[in-house]
């Protein structure tokens, strides 16, 4: 396809929860697709199940783009303020003989149904089809069924991603298309309002499949142009099956909270059933430049929290202190600056410690928070390992070698410690890692030589001595 200004697509979640993981990466590839072909990205709202939608979720799903920086184009479609479109479009459609009023209650429907046939399965039985038209069937609660086309059997369309697909209609009857309390079906819905956003092309999830058929007979019988369909395959979780919560898929306000980085998880679900070779990490104006439907696979993708850790580390290690305290404040803990007796410059020497050592933001708070206020949970394992019946007289002897020091720097440390295990007869690691352990309370870490310095002498002392008196 050619880059040109016609390509128009949308995005259109529904405010009953906050936007999750697969609907970020079906936004994106939609913004890609508009990006790469010098298109728009429209946003609109699906709010006619008023019970379940709220603001709160229509505000989180805009926070939620508004962190990714995955801008929309023109004003948001919200549907709940097009009811008397709806409704102009279907009355056309009975007015044309297209569509009906149906007075059938659906007990009605399943009664007459089973009586005739015995099935368990129901579909309308065209008992209100040919019904002529009475005084007064405006007042009476009536459905508006839409008249399936006579002598048509399946419908059959070309899909961006999966190609040819074709789908009987054998089992489908003649669907309603708005309710008796006068709320518009889904898929009426969504026909009325992508014909008035000029809709080119429909990116979305494949579990749309099942509504494409009415909407494209919708679309036929209304006269509007049928978009072009293409269906994202599912996001799988490890084990093969639809992705679950416990695999991944939360909101991406949660994926926020956790320290992800916004361009890092763009990065990560663009590579989630895309490809541009083997090209793993992308800006975003080269996921623009690249960005393909032909390149998406047909077979759902695997959510890999490793691999996401991994691009969201590559991004981490990129970012300056300053850029580092800013996200962490504005996503993760914003009270972060004032939880430590530090200053800024000590906060951004721990920061450079270990941004390279981390993969989450939240993992980064955690660490300085672990530095600063220490533990009393040492680990088991570690403390089984490098705790021996000597450790107490060397935890003596590093002790009294500090507090002899008035300089206590990175090359300062490190000599008293190298003089030290020579002189005890040891190893220096079996030296340092009781230091680590008392200190973090674990035996990994940054440099120990780098950590000393910014964490202070007096500090030093006192948690070696914590550690020297448990023994």
């Amino acid at each position: 396809m050619s880059k040109n200004n016609t390509v128009r697509v949308r995005f259109a979640p529904s405010p009953t929860g906050h936007l999750h993981i697969g609907g970020l990466r079906t936004a994106l590839f939609n913004w890609l697709f508009a990006r790469h072909h010098g298109g728009a990205f429209l946003l609109r709202i699906e709010d006619t199940d008023f019970e379940r939608s709220t603001k709160e979720y229509r505000d989180s799903i805009l926070h939620s783009f508004a962190w990714t920086q995955l801008e929309h184009d023109e004003e948001i479609i919200t549907q709940s303020e097009r009811m008397v479109e709806y409704h102009k479009v279907a009355y056309k459609l009975i007015d044309e003989k297209k569509a009906y009023r149906c007075f059938c209650s659906p007990d009605d429907v399943v009664a007459r149904v089973q009586r005739a046939t015995g099935d368990a399965f129901i579909a309308y039985d065209g008992y209100c089809r040919d019904r002529v038209s009475q005084e007064g069937d405006h007042e009476r609660q009536h459905v508006i069924r839409f008249k399936l086309p006579e002598g048509r059997t399946e419908v059959s369309f070309e899909d961006l991603i999966k190609g040819t697909i074709t789908i009987s209609l054998d089992n489908m009857d003649d669907f309603i298309i708005i309710r008796s309390g006068g709320f518009p079906m889904y898929n009426f819905a969504v026909i009325v309002d992508d014909a008035f956003m000029s809709i080119t092309h429909i990116v979305r999830g494949e579990e749309h499949i099942v509504n494409t058929p009415k909407q494209i007979l919708l679309n036929e019988a209304c006269g509007y142009t049928n978009p072009r369909f293409g269906h994202l395959p599912l996001i799988l979780g490890p084990s093969g099956d639809k992705l679950s919560k416990r695999d991944g898929a939360t909101s991406v306000i949660e994926y926020r909270k956790e320290g992800y980085l916004p361009h890092a998880l763009l990065n990560y679900l663009a590579r989630l059933g895309w490809s541009h070779g083997d090209q793993e990490i992308f800006s975003l104006s080269e996921l623009i430049e690249h960005f393909s439907l032909d390149n998406i696979g047909k077979k759902g993708a695997i959510f890999d929290f490793e691999k996401l850790a991994w691009v969201n580390t590559v991004y981490l290690k990129a970012l300056t202190e300053e850029q580092i305290i800013d996200a962490i404040v504005a996503d993760v803990d914003t009270h972060f600056l004032t939880r430590f007796e530090w200053d800024v410059d000590t906060i951004k020497s721990l920061i450079v410690l270990y941004k390279e050592r981390v993969k989450t933001l939240k993992m980064l708070v955690e660490e300085l928070v672990l530095v600063h206020n220490g533990t009393h949970e040492r680990n088991a394992e570690d403390m089984q390992k490098w705790i021996t019946p000597d450790t107490a007289a060397q935890l003596d002897a590093i002790i009294s070698a500090f507090e002899k020091q008035d300089i206590f720097t990175h090359d300062n440390c490190s000599a008293i410690a190298k003089e030290l295990a020579t002189t005890l007869g040891i190893k220096l690691v079996a030296l340092l890692q009781p230091i680590r352990l008392a200190l973090l309370g674990k035996a990994s870490g940054p440099g120990l030589f780098d950590l000393l310095p910014i964490m202070g002498k007096t500090e030093v002392i006192k948690r070696l001595k914590e550690l020297r008196d448990s023994l």
